[in-house]
């Protein structure tokens, strides 16, 4: 296994006390057709102010909405995955991208807005916005990216990183092996299709997985999420995840990592995995899913990101 030798990073040059000034160039839908989940790809200028040229893919950005809670205090910043290489967005070091999916929804009977994200949504090109940054330290690809093969699962806008990052990979003239594995619930929700389409037809060794979970269903009735494409795509995932210099990155909500985890494990790549206790049986076909939940946790062959 190659060392993995991450880039040395600057953090937070502009912190919530002290944020900068960055403007709208770019704010469009980024689904293939009209979704209920709005999900939009936003690109900021940050021309003239420190952060220009400073954020490595995989970092975040960090956006202070306006106004005051209901106890008038004012909003607390929002961290945004960066989906932009490091060298900006189409290549231009003052433009930073990022995945901002409205929030409109109900949880037991209740109606939430997102403050910050439908605040994003409803900026136009011209308009300006208190940012900070870079924030994240160890979600990053090695300096040595050549020397490994990814495994990227994402949920959601949990595929911002993996943009900037498959775009940085293939620009670079990679050449070893790289799997995106994307689930969200209907196909009108898939995101940025062109683009990761496009790439899977330009790059053999690009491999494109979507996994829908509310509308077909797998041979047992279950549904298809991220961490059934361990079994539901062995063919292409098992000997990528088989390699000895294969990393695996995860974006998305908190709760999809043990599922990976555990199929992982059931499949015998515990590599990508440490025990933080000892489970009732070595098989990890038996193991609870609180036990799941509790012991596996990643090594430092796997790159987590949820929120």
């Amino acid at each position: 296994m190659p060392e993995i030798i991450l880039p040395e990073v600057e953090l937070n040059i502009h912190s919530p006390k002290n944020p900068t000034e960055a403007t709208v160039v770019e704010n469009y839908i980024c689904t293939a057709e009209n979704s209920p989940n709005i999900v939009r790809h936003m690109t900021f200028d940050i021309s003239g102010t420190e952060l220009e040229g400073k954020f490595k893919v995989g970092q975040s950005i960090g956006v202070l909405p306006p106004g005051e809670t209901e106890k008038g205090r004012p909003h607390k910043l929002r961290l945004y995955s960066v989906s932009s290489p490091s060298k900006g967005e189409g290549g231009e070091k003052h433009l930073v991208s990022t995945t901002v999916k409205r929030a409109n929804e109900e949880v037991d009977g209740t109606f939430y807005l997102g403050v910050c994200s439908n605040y994003l949504c409803n900026l136009k090109p011209g308009d300006k916005l208190k940012v900070t940054g870079p924030s994240g330290r160890r979600y990053l690809l090695p300096e040595n990216i050549d020397d490994f093969n990814y495994v990227f699962f994402a949920t959601g806008t949990g595929i911002a990183p993996f943009r900037g990052m498959i775009i940085e990979l293939f620009e670079s003239g990679f050449k070893g092996e790289v799997a995106l594995v994307f689930g969200c619930p209907y196909r009108t929700d898939v995101l940025y299709p062109k683009f990761f389409n496009e790439m899977a037809e330009k790059h053999d060794n690009f491999h494109y997985i979507k996994m829908i979970s509310r509308e077909d269903r797998r041979a047992d009735g279950s549904k298809y999420y991220v961490q059934t494409a361990i079994d539901d795509h062995e063919e292409i995932l098992s000997p990528i995840l088989g390699k000895e210099n294969t990393l695996i990155y995860l974006c998305g909500m908190k709760g999809m990592e043990s599922g990976i985890y555990h199929n992982l494990a059931k499949k015998g790549f515990m590599d990508y995995l440490r025990l933080k206790g000892q489970p009732e049986s070595e098989d990890p076909n038996d193991w609870s899913w609180e036990e799941v939940k509790t012991m596996l946790k990643p090594s430092a062959r796997t790159f987590e990101e949820v929120y």
